[in-house]
């Protein structure tokens, strides 16, 4: 009977892998190795070609006609220009009718602007005032302010006025119409002696629709503006008392 032949008794260099084994291993990683660099190849050379594809695009140019409809135009330069490539038109913005909300704006900063004033900023909040106005009130109202030398008084007496407003409501029935109830303190030195005016008054707004502008977005100017004095009284005692008679 044969005697089996264990394997430990096999030269040892026989129980090594076969060393073709080892080369088919070392073959396949190297193919993924060069198949996943082609791919990011491809994809680089990709985005490279699509970011100068964008960047030889020729800019697109808005152009805005007195109307106020715009046209995008992207001009090509092959000899010759041609003219438009795509064209659209938006609304105009002077068609879009204000809100009450921008309406209610325009008046509050109108009234903040003309009846809140002190000697040194008198002439800027007039004038900030005046630019809200439509033109013929503007140039009623200017002539009315140096007729009756309204800067020069309010210098002369240091006359500070502050005014805040109360309630804004619009009149029912009748658009752009806003009937405004504000409170305004009066300052003023006469001959040495300060005396305070506190006055309630109510405030009449009509604004009219012009078109909208970068100088006026909300296409909002007044056209009339009237006041009337509901309650007020005078303080001139004065506001401290001295400690020396004591």
């Amino acid at each position: 009977m044969k005697e089996l032949i264990s394997t430990n008794s096999l030269p040892e260099k026989l129980n090594y892998t076969k060393y073709y084994e080892h080369d088919g291993m070392l073959r396949a990683y190297a193919n993924r190795t060069m198949i996943l660099a082609m791919m990011f190849g491809v994809i680089a050379i990709g985005s490279l070609s699509f970011a100068v594809y964008l960047r030889l695009q020729p800019p697109t140019v808005v152009r805005v006609d007195p109307n106020g409809e715009s046209t995008a135009v992207s001009s090509l330069t092959e000899g010759e220009n041609i003219r438009t490539k795509m064209s659209f038109h938006v609304a105009a913005a002077s068609e879009t009718e204000p809100s009450e909300l921008e309406a209610r704006a325009l008046v509050r900063r109108f009234l903040e602007a003309y009846l809140n004033y002190a000697p040194g900023i008198a002439e800027r909040g007039f004038a900030e005032a005046l630019n809200m106005m439509t033109s013929n009130l503007r140039s009623y109202t200017m002539t009315k302010l140096r007729d009756d030398d309204i800067v020069a008084k309010i210098k002369e007496s240091s006359m500070v006025s502050t005014f805040k407003i109360r309630s804004i409501e619009p009149f029912k029935g009748t658009p752009y119409n806003f009937m405004t109830i504000g409170v305004r303190e009066i300052r003023q030195v006469k001959n040495g002696v300060e005396s305070t005016d506190r006055i309630v008054s109510r405030h009449n707004l009509r604004l009219a629709v012009t078109k909208r502008s970068e100088f006026n977005p909300s296409g909002l100017l007044v056209a009339e503006y009237w006041e009337q004095q509901i309650l007020g009284d005078r303080n001139n005692a004065p506001l401290q008392q001295s400690g020396l008679g004591k």
